[in-house]
């Protein structure tokens, strides 16, 4: 079969599974803030690290172009991203001269996981950064396996852009630059490259600092102290955050765990210019990601799960064996989240917390990625509920969001289907 028309078809086959999954109302978390901006149409002017520039920006734009409301305009950019970043890992795998159906295999095993797949079902900035993420793993993949030396340059172009959607792909900075200095035999392309890259990452501060704003603006928030309250833990949550971040590569990527670690080691022996790129690149993200003081850090993973996956490919090709024996369970992982959700449900702490997250969904907030029948914030605030924790970052955009909404001539019966 034609690799691009296999990739068509993987677009279309994802963008049809997140449709169907996509949120049937505002979830909790950052969701309302996103949707609020859109819907109020105010293009962002500064690129702080909670403004998510590019991210809000095109979703107003895709608002106004198309004459959509906020919800609308987040979900089919978010829909859109989403299956193109499946595709994009499909193109991975198959650079890395994988076959066909092994690189379809390890991009569905990406698009199934449970991180990509719950960020693919809401109104968030994580799954259009994947997209220019995996543009720029693919990228760097076809500057080692091609002599084409455009994709040196555009390694650089995606990994600038990135930038203005999410302030922590500067952890990436590392390996791009020990990518730039692998590619200095093409001295041209990767002082360009590099040239570019620097153009966008500048940009950042320049157009804050003439808006007012201090210098550290594009990597800081006056929202919280996220970071700075990320070297003050003890001991013992460091090592409850490691453990942690073990149970979610394993939440993703089940027992295809075993193709990610063959990936990586095969990696180190055929390529291992290209192995040290990744492995620089994942060591900072994961470690970040996994001592980062805030509730929510699995989705910061992402960037780590795209590597993840591609390695997971690379070792499927290099087990082609084993692979042809439980190719086949890629199917089941849908499966194993609905298995993993029953099982924790009939425990003592599974019941417990189900209760004590009740309101935003309890137990399949957290284990089913799929949404199309979850909580709303809108309706939460409408019925004036309360929470058993703090949530008011959340309920303050959604009552503003709410207000907007009135002011439209929509009803509080309307609303709370929003």
């Amino acid at each position: 079969m034609n690799k691009y028309f296999t990739g068509l078809l993987l677009f279309l086959i994802f963008l049809g599974i997140y449709i169907w999954g996509s949120f049937a109302r505002i979830p909790f978390a950052d969701c309302v803030g996103f949707v609020l901006t859109v819907e109020k149409g105010e293009y962002v002017t500064t690129a702080t690290a909670t403004s998510h520039f590019l991210y809000v920006n095109t979703a107003i734009a895709i608002k106004d172009i198309f004459g959509l409301n906020g919800i609308e305009a987040n979900r089919i950019l978010v829909l859109f991203s989403a299956a193109l970043s499946v595709v994009f890992v499909y193109y991975s795998v198959l650079s890395l001269k994988a076959n066909v159906i092994t690189s379809v295999v390890a991009a569905t095993i990406f698009g199934l996981s449970f991180s990509f797949w719950r960020n693919a079902e809401i109104p968030e900035v994580y799954s259009y950064n994947c997209l220019w993420i995996s543009l720029f793993f693919l990228s760097v993949i076809r500057s080692f396996y091609t002599e084409k030396k455009i994709y040196i340059i555009l390694s650089g172009i995606f990994l600038g852009i990135s930038l203005w959607l999410h302030i922590q792909n500067i952890l990436l900075i590392p390996g791009f630059l020990i990518f730039i200095y692998f590619m200095r035999k093409d001295r041209k392309e990767a002082v360009l490259s590099f040239f570019i890259f620097s153009i966008f990452f500048i940009s950042l501060f320049i157009l804050n600092y003439f808006q007012g704003l201090p210098l550290n603006s594009p990597y800081s928030s006056d929202q919280g102290q996220w970071v700075e309250d990320s070297f003050k833990k003890t001991l013992i949550q460091y090592l409850s955050d490691f453990v942690k971040s073990i149970f979610y590569v394993i939440y993703n990527y089940t027992i295809f765990i075993f193709f990610g670690i063959i990936g990586i080691i095969t990696l180190f022996k055929n390529n291992r210019e290209m192995f040290f790129v990744f492995l620089v690149s994942s060591f900072f993200v994961y470690g970040f990601s996994t001592f980062y003081a805030v509730t929510d850090n699995y989705v910061f993973f992402l960037p780590f799960n795209i590597i993840f996956a591609i390695a997971i490919g690379y070792g499927m090709m290099h087990r082609q064996k084993i692979f042809r024996k439980i190719s086949f369970a890629v199917i089941l992982i849908p499966l194993f989240y609905i298995f993993s959700y029953f099982i924790i449900g009939q425990t003592n702490k599974g019941k417990a917390f189900n209760d004590f997250k009740s309101y935003k969904g309890g137990l399949s907030y957290y284990l089913l990625p799929w949404m199309n029948d979850n909580k709303g914030i809108l309706e939460f605030i409408i019925d004036k509920k309360t929470a058993p924790e703090p949530v008011n970052w959340m309920t303050i955009s959604a009552e503003e969001y709410a207000e907007v909404l009135k002011s439209k001539g929509y009803t509080d019966k309307e609303i709370r289907e929003f």
